[in-house]
């Protein structure tokens, strides 16, 4: 049975420090915090049927969808349907965010400090496969 989530999800993005922490996963959906360090960037990727949405929450980066580029700033939100690829890369400041995934993408309670840490986590990395997770383009 999924249980029932009340986050002030903005603060939990401000507070984190880690690349990606896996805060809630639903049946049908995932919320995950990230944090990209200055001038790091998540690597293109293309999640087959997973849709993923982006909430920025501080900072501005550079948003690529399928080799065009724009800025996204706090406040905005960027839907990536399945099957799109993909790249998000912090400016000048670190690049605080929510996104969801739908369906979940990664294993619940998952915690990955830096993009080094998630990119060697074989386990999570077929449990996103399994979803139709990222396949590096």
């Amino acid at each position: 049975m999924t249980r029932t989530a009340v986050i002030d999800i903005r603060e939990a993005a401000r507070r984190n420090s880690d690349y990606r922490r896996v805060i809630h996963t639903g049946a049908l959906s995932q919320l995950v915090v990230m944090m990209l360090p200055p001038f790091t960037e998540i690597g293109e990727e293309r999640h087959e049927t997973v849709e993923q949405t982006f909430f920025i929450v501080e900072g501005v980066g550079t948003l690529m969808i399928n080799r065009s580029e724009a800025t996204v700033l706090a406040g905005e939100a960027v839907v990536v349907p399945p099957g799109t690829t993909h790249n998000l890369k912090a400016g000048r400041q670190p690049l605080r965010l929510f996104t969801i995934y739908t369906p979940p993408n990664h294993i619940d309670g998952t915690v990955h400090r830096t993009r080094a840490d998630a990119e060697a986590d074989v386990e999570d990395q077929a449990f996103g496969h399994k979803a139709g997770r990222a396949r590096r383009a």
